[in-house]
């Protein structure tokens, strides 16, 4: 009976040991600095997400993490993580058992062109360009069977800063964009604007010249006035970034011949407004195209700081051109 007795005691004094290890390993920080990025691939095994982690310096023992994830009771479920590398062997687990994927951030800028939201898309690991644009393009063609008049998305990929896991299917990301301008829109614009998809159409359109127009805030504003001014008394827009965006191969530098390259985006060959927006614009330059400022001006003229010198006619612009444009550097 005694050494029965003194057996069980044993027993029992190497299982507190032998869980005094466990938890002493499994709750040990990490030694990594900074953040870990690591993909759990579906239907992976809690031993082999162990050894890949431990192969990949995350952790110290693969077999202790497979005991945490067996005495957790979970499993471990596919995506991308991100931690901090001197999370524990029990802070990973519980991390990777939760399911709690890490949703890359990507911040669109007011102004991008679809292509160049694409290209973030893609150096954010969101999604690849092509495929974006591709799927981008399939959404446009269902919308245009309901009656958006518009020949692509362009305009309508609102500007913000987004978090989208690895594995969002692209079709989540673009509709994603779209209910956010949709959101975004409707407080910069009257409800009778929203529900007019010709005339949500012509404002982003507006927008999206403006957006490129300027930089300044406070000129949004101005520069809408400008063109509606123009519209009304039937002065082509004359715009340079419509031209910009029209050219198939533009190098950085606008030149007087490609003034006259023929496409209706050209507003300096054809009047009114281009068939559509050049870019996508942000709240402020929607703001500005429904409610320009009350004043006629009909020409402005960057002033090499940021910012535009505005005139009301051709004789005073003349002028302006010749100060900011033409005599800058001559001594």
């Amino acid at each position: 009976m005694k050494k029965l007795a003194a057996l069980a005691v044993g027993l029992a004094l190497a299982g507190v040991a032998g869980y005094l290890w466990f938890d002493a390993a499994a709750t040990r920080p990490g030694w990594r600095e900074g953040y870990v990025l690591f993909e759990a691939r579906r239907g992976e095994s809690a031993r082999a997400v162990g050894r890949r982690l431990m192969d990949d310096g995350a952790i110290r023992s693969a077999m202790v993490f497979e005991m945490e994830v067996r005495r957790a009771g979970g499993e471990v479920k596919a995506g991308e993580y991100r931690f901090a590398g001197e999370s524990s062997i029990r802070q990973i687990a519980r991390l990777l058992i939760s399911g709690k994927t890490w949703a890359r951030p990507v911040t669109i800028r007011e102004g991008l062109t679809i292509a160049q939201v694409a290209e973030e898309l893609e150096k954010a690991g969101v999604a690849p360009a092509m495929e974006f644009i591709s799927t981008a393009s399939d959404v446009a063609t269902r919308m245009r069977q309901k009656g958006f008049p518009g020949a692509s998305l362009e305009g309508y990929l609102f500007p913000e800063t987004y978090h989208f896991a690895k594995s969002t299917p692209v079709k989540t990301v673009v509709e994603t964009m779209l209910s956010t301008f949709r959101r975004k829109a409707a407080q910069a614009l009257p409800e009778e604007a929203m529900a007019d998809p010709l005339r949500l159409h012509q404002l982003v359109t507006m927008a999206s010249i403006i957006e490129k127009e300027t930089g300044a805030g406070f000129e949004r504003p101005l520069i809408s006035a400008v063109f509606h001014n123009r519209l009304k008394i039937g002065m082509p827009l004359q715009s340079d970034p419509t031209v910009i965006y029209s050219l198939p191969d533009f190098d950085g530098n606008i030149r007087k011949k490609d003034l006259s390259y023929d496409s209706p985006y050209n507003t300096y060959r054809y009047r009114g407004l281009p068939p559509g927006p050049i870019a996508n614009p942000g709240i402020d330059s929607l703001s500005a195209a429904w409610a320009p400022a009350p004043v006629d001006y009909l020409y402005f003229v960057s002033k090499n700081n940021g910012e535009h010198y505005f005139s009301k006619s051709l004789q005073e612009h003349n002028k302006a051109v010749l100060t900011f444009q033409i005599r800058p550097g001559r001594k």
